[in-house]
């Protein structure tokens, strides 16, 4: 094959816990007797609380062919490149098995809000009820974080978004007095920018882009400058795409599959957006080059999308009207936006693909 799939999960295989009908008979088509994969597969999903197994397990469950770990790309997969940061003390927002999720990554030292909380417990003071009942003096033990990783959205936001800032505002210090003066802040990188995304719900829920949206805004309101991202992962990234690519010319490697794939099919997800900086560039020297000619979105409308919305003329369109629902750091462009393809399911969207590649499992 020269070509190859990065399937969405949400909205196309599932929403929320249930499956989708069609995934199930679109991978019957994927795969061989033997259950091996006919063409490169890789899931790109912006999900982060769990670890690559559990989500290769649970989608091999739901899709009857057996996945690897290798298949998987989480939001915050593109992190093991970023090998500057593995030796320095982080502190990691989200939820699941945090630890385990940054050791995996390479992270050597990461702290957890609620480890963060527990050695300085006067921080967290919005919920009344979580105040500590005595005064606590001053820590012996020095907390000094390096840098800022945010997984994905956390069960208290009040709690994160406050020690968050509170170490942005310290340069890496909490409990210290704020030091406004400090800026640009100790790096911040971030995983899965989506403002909203589909759950079992009529209307989509609130995702981890929403409390990045609160963050920056809270973050500007204090200090009167804007947060920066030493580096945005997921989609739709260029380093998440880059990177999806990389999972596939693995994959062909592995099965001695000799031809270059040429084209990407995207199942549920926009081609990459461009970034309005350099933001995000540390991570080159780790990739190959992009080889692939061409990035194809074929959109599934068993999701967000709904292909009676009209793309928006521009960034700033009226709350009444369509509006741009990508991150504050994304460049607007109507053309990456428009679907290659729009199709009613994921089974449709193989059918489709194996038609313009004429390719006859």
């Amino acid at each position: 094959p020269s070509f190859g799939f990065l399937f969405d999960i949400d909205g196309v295989l599932v929403r929320g816990r249930t499956p989708i009908p069609a995934a199930r008979t679109a991978f019957r088509k994927l795969v061989n007797s033997q259950g091996q994969f006919l063409v490169p597969v890789v899931f790109v999903t912006n999900a982060g609380n769990c670890l690559r197994q559990k989500k290769a397990d649970q989608l091999s469950h739901l899709l009857g062919v057996p996945i690897s770990q290798d298949q998987v790309m989480m939001s915050h997969s593109p992190l093991r490149m970023f090998k500057h940061y593995h030796e320095k003390c982080v502190l990691v927002s989200g939820q699941g098995p945090l630890l385990d999720i940054a050791q995996d990554l390479g992270f050597c030292q990461p702290i957890t809000i609620d480890a963060l909380r527990e050695k300085r417990p006067l921080l967290d003071a919005v919920d009344h009820d979580r105040r500590p009942s005595v005064l606590f003096h001053a820590c012996s033990v020095t907390v000094v974080l390096a840098a800022v990783v945010l997984f994905g959205e956390p069960v208290r936001w009040e709690t994160s978004l406050q020690l968050i800032i509170d170490v942005l505002l310290t340069s890496g210090y909490p409990g210290n007095p704020y030091e406004q003066q400090n800026y640009p802040h100790i790096p911040v990188l971030a995983c899965n920018m989506d403002l909203m995304w589909v759950a079992e719900a009529q209307s989509p829920r609130f995702g981890h882009g929403t409390f990045m949206v609160c963050l920056e805004n809270i973050y500007k309101k204090i200090t009167g400058k804007e947060l920066k991202y030493e580096a945005l992962m997921g989609k739709p990234s260029r380093l998440t795409y880059q990177y999806a690519e990389h999972l596939l010319r693995a994959q062909a490697l592995r099965r001695s599959w000799e031809q270059p794939i040429q084209t990407l099919y995207a199942v549920g997800g926009p081609a990459a957006l461009s970034q309005d900086d350099e933001t995000g560039l540390g991570w080159h020297n780790e990739l190959a080059p992009a080889a692939a000619a061409r990035c194809r979105s074929v959109l599934v409308c068993t999701g967000v999308y709904n292909p009676r919305t009209e793309v928006p003329l521009d960034t700033g369109g009226s709350v009444t009207g369509t509006v741009f629902h990508g991150h504050r750091d994304f460049r607007f462009e109507p053309g990456l936006v428009e679907p290659d393809h729009v199709v009613p399911d994921v089974d449709a969207a193989v059918d489709l693909v194996f038609q313009l590649e004429n390719f006859a499992p």
